[in-house]
């Protein structure tokens, strides 16, 4: 049995429906992320699981037990939130004895508690230090460490590291997996950053307009998306709809207007006429002076039309003569007979038949 249960959580807000008939499973050391845009239903489904909402219909289940009747304070479960909530007036260490405190925990039990919570986030030495003396990151651990320090059987966190620069933000992206592993606790993890998510979680929920539309490892999620809302809202992705022309065993072809034919592998036996959308990542696409010799399943010629230096790659927008546009990237660190393109030069671009995914409809 799973640790965190939600079965069919539905939650209005007037007519408008935030959260619509969600059911997922949450296991017990693992980090989850509710991932998708703003106002997909992700915070709202937090809350719920927090208690500072409830569901309109639906359960939310931990180790079996409908918390319904639970409030907030009652609840095995504790909430880092993205302005961090820390009290002003209080240290570090009053911060973090806060939930014991009202935990009623004995007084003599503390300071050993307190100070374990803080040594999980690194942060030993720092107990007498008030939050306007600590950086972003330093205030982002001990609202960690508070919500740790009860021992909670879920910790979640709505988009704890969103407030943080880039450089900061990726190094706390590193403390989070390693201190999740050493406290052994589950995590949901709310975030609209598609990255982050990739980068954090043994499991992900893909969530639009209030309902989960691919739930999976985030290798499966990235690679083998399963609509297009999926795999155009996780990174960079070129996609080419049309209707399937052709198949040969595990290969179709799709006829894609101003392209022509592409073709595709896939799993599934869509019926010749019926449509079809081409997933096609830019990391996957070859883009050189000429067709190579070993040019494989797709090629197409076209013209860069803009180019993005971004440091270790650079990405290219090309012009096929049909109009369409093919997002390719190309490596800087590549050595040899690697050849960079600039604007108005033409290009050959090629990817094998299984680079793509195929997604029906």
């Amino acid at each position: 049995m799973a640790l965190l249960d939600i079965k069919g959580v539905t939650r209005r807000f007037g007519e408008f429906t935030a959260v619509d008939n969600v059911s997922l499973s949450v296991e017990a050391g693992e980090f989850f992320t509710l991932l998708g845009p703003s106002g997909c239903g992700k915070t709202t489904l937090l809350r719920m699981i927090a208690g500072f909402d409830l569901p309109d219909a639906g359960s939310v289940l931990l180790d079996g037990e409908d918390l319904a009747h639970r409030p907030p304070e009652a609840r095995p479960v504790r909430t880092v939130f993205q302005s961090y909530a820390l009290f002003p007036h209080m240290t570090v260490e009053g911060n973090v004895a806060f939930p014991l405190q009202m935990a009623k925990v004995p007084p003599r039990d503390r300071p050993q508690r307190i100070a374990a919570a803080l040594e999980d986030v690194r942060l030993t030495g720092y107990d007498k230090r008030f939050p306007h003396e600590l950086s972003g990151g330093q205030k982002q651990r001990v609202a960690v460490a508070r919500a740790l320090v009860t021992h909670p059987a879920v910790l979640l966190l709505d988009e704890p590291l969103a407030a943080l620069d880039a450089k900061l933000r990726e190094e706390l992206q590193i403390e989070l997996i390693n201190l999740q592993k050493e406290v052994g606790i589950a995590f949901v993890y709310v975030t609209h950053d598609q990255t982050e998510a990739l980068a954090l979680s043994h499991r992900i929920a893909v969530m639009n307009h209030g309902r989960v539309e691919q739930l999976d490892v985030p290798s499966r999620i990235y690679g083998f998306p399963n609509s297009r809302f999926v795999a155009d809202f996780i990174g960079q992705c070129n996609l080419y709809s049309g209707q399937v022309v052709a198949r040969d065993g595990t290969i179709v072809a799709i006829d894609v207007p101003s392209l022509g034919p592409v073709r595709v592998a896939t799993r599934s036996e869509p019926a010749l006429g019926s449509s079809g959308t081409i997933a096609l990542r830019p990391e996957q696409i070859r883009i050189a002076a000429g067709a190579p010799a070993d040019a494989p399943g797709n090629h197409y010629r076209g013209t860069v039309a803009d180019l993005l230096y971004m440091g270790d790659v650079t990405v290219y927008k090309v012009e096929t003569s049909g109009g369409s546009r093919i997002e390719a990237l190309l490596a800087n660190s590549q050595g040899g007979g690697a050849k960079f393109f600039e604007v108005g030069d033409q290009v050959e671009m090629s990817w094998p038949v299984d680079a793509g995914h195929f997604i029906a409809g």
